[in-house]
């Protein structure tokens, strides 16, 4: 008759995933979520959805529109230089942006965050940032996810998913059918590189020599190379949600993300029709004049990898451009006009010097 041997209970926590951790991540995040409470939401966190009162928000024929994305490896520089704060405010940036160019409301806002070992202060912070951003959207963050995966992530790494809805009146949804030859390209500025493309930003700062602790080698007015980079996107949503309520004629608006202006303004033109911009419209901030010095490239593939300055492009009529443009800048925005709209479709964007 052979012995038993008493074996160690192999647990959860020993496998590496420590859920006391996350219900203690849940704690310390309620409050975070409940400062975004809106008309609709009352942000109680816990339960296994979020619930959200349409019909408290006023609207009389709404379609609802849902976007998701992420950061992309704009999160290697936060992990990279342990800079935590307003990496979250790009996720909210870049779902909501992508709802009101469609002239919607962004309502409400769920993340997803996924690591290989939770660390409850730096998760903590991330979502403070998401909170940030929600704040800034006039949307509620009213759930997410926190998922611990050893042996898919390195301790240290994480990464991040964010998806929001929108809900737009039905006679309201941009673009517009009655884009013209002649309407008016105005661009927002951006708050530089923003959440694309940094793929080549950070191979380009490693050939460079650059550590991310060191001085930015370009006019900035942050300490460090990583604090100037990881400036957070720029939310445009108050300023365009203002702007159609109060009558202003937007035809059609495009956030400038991957594809840069030579990809994005493209989305939102009918058939027929192409955008003719004009480069010395806008000043290029410093930091793609030292990227495209750094990567060799010419403008053709600079305006179709960055924002190059300009992260919301805005069309309207000749007529109503004067007004819209005041209204931008009394809001806070650097608006510059662009170019125009033309029915010569041989390219889809046309630069001129």
């Amino acid at each position: 008759m052979s012995s038993s041997k008493t074996k160690t209970p192999t647990t959860y926590a020993n496998s590496g995933v420590d859920i006391d951790a996350g219900n203690a991540l849940v704690r310390d995040i309620g409050p975070l979520a409940k400062r975004t409470s809106r008309a609709g939401a009352d942000v109680a966190l816990g339960g296994f959805g979020g619930l959200f009162d349409l019909k408290a928000c006023g609207f009389k024929d709404p379609v609802l529109v849902a976007c998701n994305d992420g950061v992309g490896t704009k999160v290697k520089v936060a992990i990279e230089a342990g800079l935590h704060s307003t990496i979250g405010i790009d996720l909210v940036a870049m779902c909501v942006n992508d709802l009101v160019v469609q002239g919607a409301e962004p309502l409400f806002f769920l993340d997803y965050y996924a690591t290989g070992k939770l660390d409850r202060e730096t998760a903590r912070q991330v979502i403070a940032g998401i909170s940030d951003g929600c704040v800034e959207a006039g949307c509620a963050l009213i759930g997410g996810e926190t998922a611990e995966m050893p042996g898919l992530y390195a301790q240290d790494d994480y990464d991040l998913a964010g998806f929001s809805v929108g809900a737009v009146e039905r006679d309201a949804i941009l673009p517009r059918a009655d884009i013209a030859v002649g309407d008016v390209i105005l661009g927002l500025s951006s708050n530089g590189v923003h959440s694309n493309g940094y793929s080549l930003v950070r191979r380009l700062v490693s050939q460079s020599g650059c550590d991310w602790g060191d001085a930015p080698p370009f006019e900035s007015n942050h300490p460090t190379l990583a604090q100037d980079l990881l400036r957070p996107t720029r939310i445009y949503v108050k300023s365009i949600l203002s702007a159609l309520r109060d009558g202003h004629a937007i035809k059609a608006l495009a956030h400038i993300t991957g594809g840069g202006l030579t990809e994005n303004i493209p989305r939102v033109l009918p058939e027929g029709k192409a955008a003719r911009i004009k480069l010395s419209a806008w000043q290029r901030p410093s930091v793609f004049q030292w990227l495209q010095e750094e990567s060799g490239t010419d403008d053709t593939e600079m305006l179709k990898t960055f924002n190059c300055g300009i992260g919301m492009v805005v069309v309207c009529a000749q007529d109503a451009v004067d007004k819209l443009q005041a209204h931008f800048e009394h809001c806070g925005e650097t608006v510059s006009r662009l170019g125009q709209i033309t029915d010569d479709a041989s390219q889809e964007v046309v630069y001129d010097a």
